[in-house]
């Protein structure tokens, strides 16, 4: 996290939302990640996409676990709730507080390694319950807090900053997710803001669980063996007195592509990512059909992206579980501890 905080002072003709509201009144600290990380352009976007949808920031509660992407939320929504949980147990947080307060808007953000290691079990279970909220997945294929070891979804044959080659077959979120049950998923490429802002405006307006799997550039790539530039090799061939680290400023990678296209995009290490953007006729109704789809460009070296899935008829966890509409936060203890008949009504049912 960052105690850094940004001017307070606005431009007086900076543009405003119907609230009233300038972007700026939705971003939060100043960024302590690398120059260049995707992770940023992913809270740009957020931003935008609240900006725009008019979102009053105190009716948002921002979670996250541990990890390179659970440190964003410090750097958007400066004014709305926000909790950063333990590694892998953000789901499980967010369901509670979203129990007992069901008139927030919920946004938990979470990393490949946060999401599809640790906490597959948690983020399962949250999609498959239908919990009202949005789930952005910011997704680079390493634990970059922790010296870039593969983690879940990095693909087989992908090779780490030190040479290594990852042999295990990746989790993809996305499929994971239809298969559950998810009622809106969509995927995106940090770079792409045209697509990515869209995206994340449907799934904070949609009611049940929403997930954007983002892929997210991890600038630490550019540290590979071979290379005589790498931290590596110059320690081994340096007397130094002491050991330090850098992290090199990098360009922000960004694309702009056409519905039906495919663009390849050379990441920070020199590695290719090929992202096919969905064709306009795609039908985003038909979970066997996206099913089928994903696999099919997976099989062509292809990530599609865009809005892969949704039900427009979805409902969520409270129907479920037919809560009341007053959230559980605001009830008193007449309405929480009906009495000892009512419980013993209970208990005799369960007889």
């Amino acid at each position: 996290m960052t105690y850094l905080t940004k001017p307070t002072l606005h431009h007086p003709t900076l543009p405003t939302n119907r609230l009233g509201y300038t972007r700026r009144d939705y971003e939060g600290k100043i960024s302590t990640l690398c120059a260049g990380c995707g992770h940023d352009s992913i809270s740009a976007a957020i931003i935008q996409a609240c900006w725009e949808l008019a979102i009053e920031p105190h009716r948002v509660a921002k979670l996250s676990g541990i990890g390179c992407s659970s440190k964003t939320p410090d750097y958007f929504l400066g004014n709305s709730h926000g909790f950063n949980s333990v590694h892998g147990r953000m789901p499980s947080v967010l369901t509670g507080a979203n129990l007992a307060n069901r008139e927030l808007i919920y946004l938990g953000v979470s990393g490949d390694g946060d999401s599809a290691s640790i906490g597959l079990g948690q983020f399962a279970h949250l999609i498959r319950r239908g919990v009202n909220m949005t789930y952005i997945c910011e997704n680079n294929g390493v634990y970059g807090l922790t010296k870039g070891q593969f983690s879940a979804t990095a693909d087989a044959g992908s090779k780490s900053k030190r040479g290594a080659m990852n042999r295990d077959a990746p989790i993809d979120m996305v499929s994971l997710a239809l298969q559950i049950g998810v009622t809106y998923v969509g995927r995106s490429f940090s770079g792409d803001k045209e697509q990515l802002v869209p995206l994340i405006k449907g799934a904070l307006n949609h009611r049940g669980a929403a997930l954007i799997d983002v892929i997210s550039p991890c600038v630490a790539f550019n540290n590979h063996p071979g290379s005589t530039k790498s931290y590596d090799y110059v320690r081994a061939h340096n007397d130094a007195v002491n050991r330090l680290d850098f992290v090199p400023k990098r360009d922000v990678i960004t694309a702009r592509y056409e519905p039906g296209e495919v663009i390849e995009i050379t990441q920070h290490d020199g590695s290719t990512l090929r992202l096919r953007k969905l064709a306009d006729g795609y039908d985003p109704c038909d979970r066997l059909a996206a099913i089928s789809h994903i696999y099919q460009h997976h099989a062509r070296g292809e990530i599609v992206t865009g809005l892969l899935f949704v039900d427009p008829s979805a409902d969520d966890l409270h129907e479920h579980l037919n809560t009341v509409e007053t959230p559980l936060a605001r009830l008193g203890e007449a309405e929480l501890c009906p009495g000892a008949a009512a419980l013993q009504a209970l208990n005799a049912e369960l007889i």
